[in-house]
């Protein structure tokens, strides 16, 4: 997946500002997909350079113009045809398991174990906070997003319960 997808396909649920993307991309799709914002503006430049967005600018008096976006019919037709298009096999790369997979060479169990109380915090931390994500079930596109969410909660609990198995096999 590409972040350029990730966009049209948030923009696909209602128009929004880079500012709405970041916070949307925070709040409801972060268990799948991180953006910072220069990302996400750099893409929707390159989006709407590619006539697959619409730039609505809404004037303001106190603040700086909004600059809304939408999809075009062609940044619609792009999102279905990604939607139909066969799913790449994406390779994981996950910087905590690298360190462990080679923190023998230190000969230092408490490396290890600090490594995993750091996890564990942290994938604490990001549970809770999908824990607390609303996640609406009344229409059938909504179930899907929460079923997404679940699959990051469930992730996250896996993950804890193998730090448990590692720590055990220290």
């Amino acid at each position: 997946m590409s972040l350029r997808h990730a966009i049209l396909g948030l923009l696909d649920l209602k128009p929004m500002t880079g500012y709405d993307l970041k916070k949307t991309f925070d709040d409801t799709a972060r268990h799948f997909w991180a953006a910072d914002r220069s990302q996400i503006y750099r893409t929707l430049g390159a989006l709407h350079a590619d006539g697959l967005l619409d730039e609505h600018v809404i004037r303001q008096r106190s603040r700086p113009d909004r600059h809304e976006y939408r999809l075009t019919e062609a940044g619609s037709a792009e999102l279905d045809t990604w939607l139909r298009s066969p799913a790449p096999t994406e390779l994981p790369r996950e910087a905590f398991l690298a360190r462990v997979y080679f923190a023998g060479r230190a000969e230092d169990p408490q490396l290890v174990r600090k490594l995993v109380d750091e996890r564990r915090a942290l994938l604490r931390r990001r549970l809770d906070e999908l824990r607390a994500l609303e996640a609406p079930t009344t229409t059938y596109p909504e179930r899907l997003r929460a079923m997404t969410l679940r699959n990051g909660i469930v992730h996250h609990e896996a993950e804890l319960s193998w730090l448990d198995e590692l720590e055990e096999a220290l």
